[in-house]
């Protein structure tokens, strides 16, 4: 009888000590001060290539320092570097069917210094119609190794603006063109003269490690992006303030980043993983997802136990608080394992309730779970409804900072039976994905 007291009386300074550790490393205070930094006007929207990306980057690696991880496969620090190639077209001369097309409705994708075509070239000629879904066939033309000359119908003008002001960037450039005109029917005829600026650029992630074990060799990851759309256009979506044209990205992901210092600082202080952790930053989501997709070729996928991707958890989900989806979750049994670990509690994983978003494929989890990894997303953002989603109004004051810190802590103990080796999710299957 007196062993058994004991043993509750143990496991009780067990759970409270537990509680209180958790508390005090994962609060709304210490979300607001994260979210604070890296969501505020001096980041200038944390665009990738600019003054703001570095600093953001220089602040979430002082971070990683502070929480005493150590830098992936030796590093000498905790960036990642890798390289990126981008074009800017400094000069057009566009003629179709004897008519100069003007500038200002061109939007070309080409990574050579100089480029001369007619329809007497090896140059095909395609179409986005009205009804057509653009973001489909934008990624479908833009990704294509031919030349294209891509007519685009005037009900997608609305459109233009974004594609001319998108990033030319890629990590392996082709020797072809693709070049979007918006408004011209036809091209029986035509010419295109370009000149093209072209430079070799480096980005990076920021990478830091938390060694397991008894199980070193196999890896969780946290992941969410550290990057956001920059500065836009005085007044942009923002009637009551004219002026303000910072897309701050509180949300998104500044939401996502701040969980995953928080989560390396609590699990650095457990330090009882039997697995490793990998803690990761990407850069370049908003313009194709690169980081991720360098960052997952540095490792083997079958050693990558489960990824959890954290995007936009700074407001409530359709169910309200204390609750969170994830994508792709019927894909493998990972969220069937964290909702095991979180009951009793008042929290609550569902499975993605926008399933005609594909947001499985959408973020910085598709790359490893293209390759069979459990690889999920954790959200709370209202896709069919979020007001604020990419927008300048996505500030640190929409967000719920008493909320978040419950889902980051959600987070943390649900991930303990993968980290501590007790629970291994099951795979995707690759052959159904779709």
């Amino acid at each position: 009888m007196k062993k058994t007291v004991i043993s509750l009386l143990t496991l009780c300074l067990v759970v409270f000590s537990y509680g209180q550790s958790i508390d005090e490393i994962i609060n709304p205070g210490e979300v607001k001060r994260i979210e604070t930094i890296l969501a505020a006007d001096d980041m200038q929207g944390r665009r990738t290539f600019t003054p703001g990306i570095e600093k953001a980057s220089a602040f979430i690696e002082d971070e990683f320092k502070k929480a005493g991880l150590q830098t992936f496969n030796g590093a000498a620090n905790f960036r990642q570097e890798f390289f990126m190639y981008e074009s800017k077209t400094s000069a057009a001369k566009v003629v179709i069917d004897g008519k100069e097309i003007p500038d200002s409705v061109l939007a070309v994708f080409s990574y050579q210094p100089k480029v001369s075509l007619t329809e007497k070239n090896d140059i095909e000629v395609v179409k986005i119609k009205a009804g057509d879904k653009f973001g489909a066939k934008f990624s479908e033309y833009n990704q294509s190794k031919k030349n294209l000359l891509v007519l685009v119908d005037t009900s997608f003008k609305s459109r233009l603006k974004r594609v001319r002001n998108s990033n030319k960037v890629s990590a392996e450039p082709g020797n072809n063109m693709v070049l979007f005109v918006f408004g011209v029917p036809e091209a029986a005829t035509f010419s295109i003269e370009l000149t093209n600026t072209v430079e070799k650029k480096t980005l990076n992630n920021v990478v830091g490690v938390l060694p397991g074990k008894s199980k070193p060799g196999e890896y969780v990851i946290f992941s969410g992006h550290y990057d956001h759309l920059g500065i836009g256009s005085p007044g942009e979506g923002k009637p009551h303030d004219a002026i303000d044209s910072i897309y701050n990205g509180a949300n998104d992901d500044a939401a996502g980043s701040t969980a995953v210092i928080m989560l390396a600082k609590y699990f650095k202080q457990l330090n009882n993983n039997e697995r490793t952790i990998i803690f990761t930053t990407f850069v370049a989501e908003e313009i194709g997802g690169f980081g991720a997709q360098y960052f997952s070729k540095q490792l083997a996928p079958e050693k990558v136990v489960a990824m959890f991707n954290i995007e936009m958890i700074g407001t409530e989900s359709k169910w309200g608080t204390n609750s969170a989806y994830i994508t792709g979750f019927e894909k493998t049994n990972m969220g069937e394992i964290l909702q095991k670990n979180l009951k009793g509690s008042s929290f609550t994983f569902y499975p993605d309730p926008y399933p005609e978003q594909k947001l499985f494929y959408r973020s910085d989890n598709a790359t490893l779970a293209r390759q069979g990894v459990p690889a999920h997303t954790i959200s709370t953002s209202k896709m069919d409804s979020e007001p604020n989603y990419h927008k300048v109004s996505d500030e640190i004051g929409t967000l719920d900072m008493n909320n978040m810190a419950a889902i980051i802590k959600a987070i943390a103990v649900s991930a303990s039976s993968i980290i501590n080796g007790v629970d291994t999710p099951s795979r995707v299957d690759t052959k159904q994905l779709k």
